[in-house]
C-alpha cells in the first residue's frame, strides 16, 4: 500500500515562474550504467550523453484541481539523465531519468518521496538576482552557478558538442516523459507532463560547479548548452505503469 503511493496516484500541476537547466555531456560510456536496462540513453552523434542540471522556482504546486491557495511555492534542483524508452506497444517515447532532486521545504522533500522515487532531500539553496546577473548556491549540495541573463546573441559554450543553438535546442527540452523503474516488480512508470508557453532562451554562464559529479564519479562533464525558461504552466499526469522483461 505505502509502496504504491510512490508512484504518482494523481496528477500534479504547478507553476515555473523560471527554469535555469545547465545540461552537460558526457562521454555516452560513463552514464550507461547509471540507467537501468529498460532504458536507452538519447545521445548526440552517438558519442555524447546528456545530464541536466534544473533550477526551478515552482508557485502553488498541488494535486491537479485544487485552489492555487492550497498549493506550495518551493525552489527545485533535479539531475536527469536524458533517455528514451520503447513501449509495449513499440512507440519510442524521449524523456528523462532522475538521479537525484533537491528542495529547500522539508514539507517538500517529505512528500515528494512519499509520492515519487525522485529522491528528494531538503538541502539550502540561495538565490540572488541583480542587473541580470543570477547566482544560485548551494553549500550542502556542493553546487554554484553564476549567470548573465541580460546578454544577447548567446553561442553555445566553448567545448560544447553542439556546433549551435539550433542542434542544442533538441536537448533544451521539453521532454515530455519521465521513467522509473521497478525491478522487483519488472515494472516501468511513465509520468507524462504537460506544459505551455515553453521557450528556452539561451543564457551566458560565468562560472559554475557540480560537486555532483564526484559522488558519481564522473569524470569529464562538458557544458553543453544553458538557457532559461520562465513562466510556464506545467502539470503531470497520474504514473501509469507496464510491464517490463521476462
Amino acid at each position: 500500500m505505502l509502496a504504491s503511493l510512490k508512484n504518482h496516484p494523481f496528477a500534479v500541476e504547478a507553476f515555473f515562474e523560471s527554469s535555469l537547466v545547465l545540461t552537460f555531456a558526457f562521454p555516452k560510456k560513463e552514464l550507461e550504467n547509471l540507467i537501468p536496462d529498460c532504458l536507452e540513453l538519447d545521445t548526440f552523434e552517438d558519442t555524447w550523453a546528456f545530464v541536466a542540471v534544473a533550477m526551478v522556482q515552482t508557485k502553488h504546486l498541488r494535486p491537479k484541481g485544487l485552489p492555487k491557495f492550497m498549493g506550495n511555492d518551493f525552489f527545485l534542483i533535479g539531475y536527469r539523465i536524458f533517455v528514451r524508452y520503447t513501449t509495449n506497444a513499440g512507440k519510442r517515447l524521449r524523456g528523462l531519468y532522475i538521479l537525484k532532486s533537491e528542495t529547500d521545504k522539508r514539507k517538500m522533500a517529505f512528500f515528494g518521496n512519499m509520492f515519487t522515487h525522485y529522491h528528494y532531500r531538503k538541502i539550502d539553496i540561495h538565490r540572488e538576482e541583480n542587473n541580470g546577473l543570477v547566482e544560485i548556491s548551494s553549500a550542502k549540495s556542493g553546487l554554484k552557478i553564476k549567470a548573465d541573463m541580460s546578454k544577447r546573441n548567446v553561442v553555445v559554450p566553448e567545448h560544447s558538442p553542439f556546433s549551435d543553438w539550433k542542434e542544442a535546442r533538441r536537448f533544451a527540452g521539453p521532454l515530455p516523459f519521465t521513467f522509473t523503474y521497478q525491478p522487483q516488480r519488472k515494472e516501468v512508470l511513465i509520468i507524462e507532463g504537460v506544459r505551455q508557453n515553453w521557450k528556452p532562451r539561451p543564457i551566458a554562464m560565468l562560472d559554475y560547479q557540480v560537486s555532483f559529479w564526484d559522488t558519481l564519479n564522473l569524470k569529464s562533464p562538458i557544458l553543453a548548452n544553458a538557457f532559461i525558461i520562465e513562466n510556464i504552466p506545467y502539470y503531470w499526469k497520474k504514473g501509469k505503469k507496464e510491464r517490463w522483461g521476462s
